[in-house]
């Protein structure tokens, strides 16, 4: 496992990040319990959970485990709040609030190591924004803050008025980013950086080297080989594969999806070693969040982020050039 340090958090954070959808849903306390403490042995001292995720059962059983297993001082913890409901959007200081205290309850701790917005509400400016971030990192409840789906426009734009303010800033940015381009929001008002749309974004990451924690960076299980050109009617309505056929299903990706598999190939290695490997080769600071359901995934994927890829194939993977 490789590590990195973030300005503000006083432990090593894990270049894989264990994300922690499943917890509480597809996994029960017992399998969640194990699968974390695998995936703590192997270097996976870095979590992604948020208040919505399970209806708040992620945050309750990582918490139960960080107790029961004594680690809160060696586990990274970024959770995430201010999730819009289907009732309005939530992004006032109050909204904040309630949904950090409960993060604090449920994962059994006083501080949160990085503390995400879910979502953004351009309606709201970002002054007070900042101001009641700051004042939870005053109190000490966050060590630090960032955004997640928010442009990087906004994020600048925030983090230009923390300086100004001698405030402090969003330290990172939690976009959508993988091999392959989206065709829709995989959930309402998600942001991705991928392909010719997300060039500027990624310009802009590049230059700024602010850590860039990437989600679902295999695309839902895009790379996994269970979705063929041939066989997409067959999938029903689980979310997940859902998600995956609406959003990126369509012939570029699988023509990505074929090249992934020729370089895999060769390399011995997994298509979805492959396109891990893309995210990871990125000039930007990326962070990888994935989500496998066993340790043995978890593993592979770590084996992924050390790939070393060339530019050219790179530039192959990704249809910009049908050279390498």
């Amino acid at each position: 496992m490789q590590y990195t340090e973030i300005p503000r958090i006083s432990k090593p954070i894990a270049r894989v990040v264990q994300g922690t959808t499943m917890i509480g849903s597809d996994l029960n306390e017992a399998q969640s319990f194990a699968l974390l403490d695998q995936i703590f042995d192997m270097g996976g001292n870095t979590l992604d959970t948020a208040h919505v995720y399970s209806d708040g059962e992620s945050e309750r059983i990582i918490g139960r485990w960080m107790q029961t297993r004594n680690l809160r001082d060696k586990v990274v913890i970024i959770t995430k709040g201010g999730a819009h409901s289907e009732d309005r959007r939530r992004m006032t200081p109050f909204d904040i609030a309630s949904d950090l205290h409960d993060s604090l309850a449920r994962l059994k701790t006083d501080y949160i190591d990085m503390y995400l917005l879910h979502r953004d509400d351009v309606n709201i400016p970002v002054e007070p924004i900042i101001d009641t971030l700051n004042e939870h990192i005053k109190a000490g409840r966050i060590h630090t803050f960032g955004a997640s789906n928010w442009t990087h426009q906004r994020i600048e734009s925030a983090n230009n008025y923390a300086k100004a303010n001698g405030l402090e800033p969003f330290i990172s940015s939690s976009p959508q980013f993988s091999l392959v381009e989206s065709m829709d929001e995989p959930w309402p008002m998600c942001l991705n950086i991928s392909g010719s749309t997300g060039a500027d974004a990624r310009e802009w990451y590049a230059q700024t080297q602010m850590p860039l924690f990437a989600w679902s960076p295999l695309a839902s299980g895009f790379f996994s080989g269970r979705f063929r050109r041939d066989n997409l009617h067959t999938f029903g309505e689980r979310e997940w594969d859902e998600v995956c056929v609406r959003t990126y299903a369509n012939e570029a990706n699988f023509q990505r999806l074929d090249r992934a598999e020729i370089l895999a190939s060769e390399k011995g290695l997994t298509a979805a070693q492959v396109a891990l490997a893309y995210v990871m080769n990125q000039s930007m600071n990326v962070f990888a969040v994935v989500g496998p359901h066993s340790s043995e995934k978890f593993r592979m994927n770590i084996e992924a982020s050390e790939v070393q890829l060339t530019q050219e194939e790179m530039a192959w993977l990704d249809l910009r050039s049908d050279s390498r």
